[in-house]
């Protein structure tokens, strides 16, 4: 008898505990809950996340004509014709976007992703302009040295030009010189006056562009032209968002 009452006792002490444990199960207050009994969510590794930038809508036809940007979120858009901060100081543009011919803009991604390769890139000023534009720039400033004739059209009314620079990895543009839409001597490709480094800026852009099928033209050191293909002229005026 005396042993079965020390084993009554032992089974009420660790009825009473396994109560308490219980109960603090329910409350949350001590105990295991059933939750922490599950395995740990997997860690989440956040640069297999990087935040993207979302393409822009395909609002165009996307046969005749390509967005730069839609093809790599890196280039730079700075396009001053949307802006007054150009020769005019008008804006010409109802909004800024920057179409190219497919072929085009093909040729100046890659010309884009190779100096990527370098920690570098490009920074548009302006790419295709349409029809309606270049009148309404030719109506501001109607002298051939300065605007091409709508009536004859140029490169960029037909989606094969580009007016471009090169930026750094902070997007801070090389030193060229002059800025973009100088229209003197000091702009043109055969001036030779200038810092060793601004001469070696332009032929690194020079030369990437020639490599990618985009020739330059004597006196704009922005300007380059696709030169595999002639396109037509067109009037097409692409959407504001």
């Amino acid at each position: 008898m005396k042993y079965a009452a020390i084993l009554t006792r032992h089974c009420r002490t660790f009825g009473l505990l396994l109560l308490a444990a219980c109960t603090g199960c329910e409350t949350g207050q001590s105990g295991l809950s059933a939750s922490s009994l599950q395995p740990p969510p997997p860690a989440v590794a956040v640069d297999s996340m990087p935040a993207q930038t979302p393409p822009p809508p395909v609002d165009y036809d996307s046969t005749q004509w390509l967005e730069i940007i839609s093809l790599d979120s890196t280039i730079i858009l700075d396009l001053r014709y949307a802006t007054t901060d150009n020769f005019v100081n008008e804006a010409m543009y109802d909004c800024g976007r920057c179409f190219f011919r497919p072929a085009v803009a093909r040729a100046l991604l890659a010309a884009h992703r190779e100096l990527r390769q370098q920690g570098l890139g490009l920074k548009f000023f302006d790419c295709y302009r349409p029809g309606p534009i270049q009148w309404k720039l030719w109506n501001k400033v109607p002298d051939p040295r300065f605007v091409a004739d709508p009536r004859k059209g140029s490169v960029h009314g037909r989606g094969g030009a580009a007016d471009l620079t090169i930026v750094d990895s902070l997007g801070k543009e090389l030193d060229m010189g002059v800025p973009f839409d100088y229209f003197g001597a000091e702009g043109y490709h055969d001036y030779r006056n200038l810092p060793a480094e601004v001469l070696a800026n332009r032929q690194l852009l020079r030369e990437t562009m020639a490599r990618h099928q985009m020739v330059h033209i004597r006196t704009e050191w922005w300007h380059y032209s696709y030169r595999l293909q002639q396109f037509d002229l067109s009037d097409w005026l692409w959407a504001c968002p």
